[in-house]
């Protein structure tokens, strides 16, 4: 069974007031933080985990800014097409592939499922653009044995029209299972933790100082010196004058040693890990592990082939389905490998050697012009025996 429930003949798209893009602005407000024991990882609270906010956006950054690429054929009979009018704007917003893409993505990592609008097909009644639904906005529900979606709280009266697109299927669920919901326990650590330093510093748990004094003071010469204390150093960095048997001692807490912040240090680094290998060491985090990086094209490496490739291969199936057969599309996963300016020469050099390239599809990866004489592959040299130079 395909993505889309149907095949429709060809009509003009009805002007419906259509869903906006998944905005992560509008999941913050209302969330809130009361119990370290019982926090709410499931919903809105989730993207308050720096980690969890950081690697949803590393992801979804670098797939939705890579190049995407249109073909049709495979092999020797591929040829590369330009990029249709409908994939540059496959939501009919006006913001784009890019946050389309973007949208998409975080809907699948956020809640594990992306919901949409056909809003146009071609003449042979093939979809070609999809506006897509805030997650939180869709459900499901059992009506005589079918399934009936609701949108916004209403029936959903166009099956033919509606798309579902799930990650992470299990057996016998409609529904996808999104990362956060499978590791809803982690997260809420990391947030309960979070929550308790903030209190630490901000609720005055503790005194900043103490006032000593070797003698016996009444209660009302201890308030009178604190207030004079207070009023004559708030705000100002000017160095302290005490009399005779006064001592100021400052109370601060050692960071080593601070058992929250040890405790954030883990989770965050786990909140991270969860999204995949490298996340956590892209995003800065130590994660105790032996395994380094000899550069940073290697990190890349690992990033793209163990946990962006996945994500990238489900926009591809989706967007490929936009397009006449047999037409599909291909993120430029080289894009994200760039390195460094030597290494790059290297790599031309190489496929010249080879014969794999041309000078002038080397220039074009440099956005540099062509030259007339660049596409042609250069002449395979073969070293003759007795030509070495001594």
């Amino acid at each position: 069974m395909g993505l889309f429930s149907g095949r429709r003949v060809a009509e003009p798209a009805p002007q419906r007031s259509m869903t906006l893009p998944f905005d992560l602005s509008a999941i913050y407000p209302g969330a809130s933080i009361t119990d370290y024991a019982t926090v709410d990882a499931n919903g809105d609270n989730a993207l308050r985990s720096i980690a969890v906010g950081a690697a949803i956006d590393l992801i979804c950054s670098l797939a939705s800014e890579l190049p995407l690429d249109t073909f049709r054929g495979y092999g020797s009979d591929r040829v590369q097409l330009a990029t249709p009018s409908n994939l540059q704007d496959p939501g009919s917003t006006g913001q784009g592939l890019e946050d389309w893409v973007y949208s998409l993505l975080v809907s699948w990592l956020y809640r594990g499922n992306a919901y949409g609008e056909v809003l146009e097909y071609d003449r042979a009644g093939n979809p070609r653009r999809v506006s897509l639904f805030h997650p939180d906005q869709v459900r499901a529900t059992l009506v005589d044995g079918q399934i009936q979606w609701w949108v916004n709280s209403q029936p959903w009266d166009a099956p033919e029209r509606f798309v579902h697109r799930r990650v992470n299927p299990v057996p016998g669920r409609l529904l996808g299972a999104s990362v956060i919901e499978r590791h809803a326990m982690q997260i809420g650590t990391s947030l309960a933790a979070a929550q308790f330093g903030s209190q630490w510093f901000a609720d005055g748990a503790h005194p900043s100082g103490l006032l000593v004094n070797a003698n016996d003071i009444t209660q009302e010469q201890a308030t009178t010196v604190k207030s004079r204390w207070m009023s004559l150093f708030q705000g100002t960095r000017e160095p302290a004058v005490l009399g005779k048997g006064w001592d100021w001692k400052p109370i601060q807490i050692n960071p080593a040693e601070s058992q929250f912040l040890e405790t954030q240090r883990f989770t965050e680094a786990q909140c991270a890990r969860m999204f995949g290998p490298a996340v956590a060491e892209t995003l800065g985090y130590e994660t105790g592990g032996s395994m380094t990086y000899a550069n940073v094209v290697d990190r890349r490496s690992d990033l793209l082939t163990f946990t962006l490739n996945k994500w990238l291969t489900r926009a591809e199936r989706l967007l490929s389905q936009l397009l006449p057969s047999p037409q599909y599309v291909r993120f430029n996963r080289d894009a994200l490998l760039q390195s460094t300016t030597l290494a790059r020469y290297e790599a031309h050099s190489r496929a010249l050697e080879d014969r794999w390239r041309t000078v002038n599809e080397i220039r074009d990866i440099e956005d540099l012009p062509p030259v007339e004489w660049g596409d042609v592959p250069n002449e395979k040299t073969t070293p003759t025996p007795g030509s070495a130079q001594a």
